[in-house]
């Protein structure tokens, strides 16, 4: 109804259309301020009022929540991320939130240099986090997932000391190579492709790539156990590619390769 009734706000947002709150997901907040975004707002309809009867607006206000205290724990002004609600017909309404919303931008300043960080520094900061997203969502399914009616529960639903553990704790993933036997699962179902190996090849894991979900701990066949777990300790280094062929009897059992 902005559009329509030409009414007036600030010239400084960029607006991105999504069908409903729910579908805007966690990484799309880090995402935005990594490339230098001052603010994120995110504009939907009323607790209650959802037009697909998902109640994706309480899963937003929910995921909102947790990305302020993970904005704040990487030295970011939590104030800088805003969710509210507006209808489709009060356009009024959707002009002076957005004239709030860059009002209190500009009274904060430039992000990074107004929190007194590098901003290159808070860009890889930030672009950790985004790469994290799937482990944290993982994470924190649980209370992702709750719903309550009185909004003021979520605010109080995650703490930066919780945060903070949750950080500690972020694990990683290594293929043990005296364990691997190529099956190519692992690989296979992995979702950003991290993991490369073939037939007869002992899979290695790309840690610059992986995003942490754990997938190739899940679907690796416990008969084989070779991916492993690691919180708190370095992942060993990738054995040399000359080392990672795998020799086999006809009865399907190592002969030669990697620890024979």
């Amino acid at each position: 109804m902005s559009g329509v009734s030409r009414l007036q706000y600030s010239t400084a947002v960029r607006l991105i259309r999504v069908n409903c709150t729910g579908r805007v997901d966690m990484a799309f907040i880090f995402q935005a301020f990594s490339k230098g975004m001052d603010g994120v707002c995110i504009v939907g309809c009323w607790p209650g009022e959802c037009n697909y009867a998902t109640g994706g607006n309480y899963h937003a206000f929910n995921m909102v929540q947790l990305s302020k205290r993970l904005l704040e724990h990487e030295g970011v002004n939590p104030e800088r991320l805003m969710i509210d609600w507006c209808s489709s017909s009060e356009g009024i309404r959707f002009a002076n939130l957005i004239d709030e919303f860059s009002k209190r931008i500009r009274e904060l300043g430039p992000l990074g240099k107004a929190e007194g960080v590098d901003p290159e520094e808070l860009k890889s900061r930030l672009e950790a986090i985004a790469k994290l997203i799937p482990y944290i969502k993982l994470a924190k399914k649980d209370k992702l997932s709750l719903r309550f009616d009185d909004l003021q529960k979520y605010e109080e639903l995650y703490t930066l000391e919780e945060v903070d553990q949750l950080l500690k704790e972020v694990p990683s993933y290594w293929i043990d190579p005296e364990k691997c036997q190529a099956c190519g699962i692992c690989r296979r179902r992995c979702p950003v492709d991290a993991i490369s190996g073939d037939k007869n090849l002992i899979h290695v894991i790309d840690q610059n790539k992986c995003i942490k979900c754990g997938t190739c701990y899940e679907v690796c066949p416990p008969r084989f156990h070779a991916v492993h777990k690691l919180v708190g300790e370095p992942v060993p280094p990738p054995i040399p590619e000359e080392e990672r062929v795998i020799v086999r009897k006809k009865e399907g059992h190592r002969t030669a390769g990697y620890g024979n």
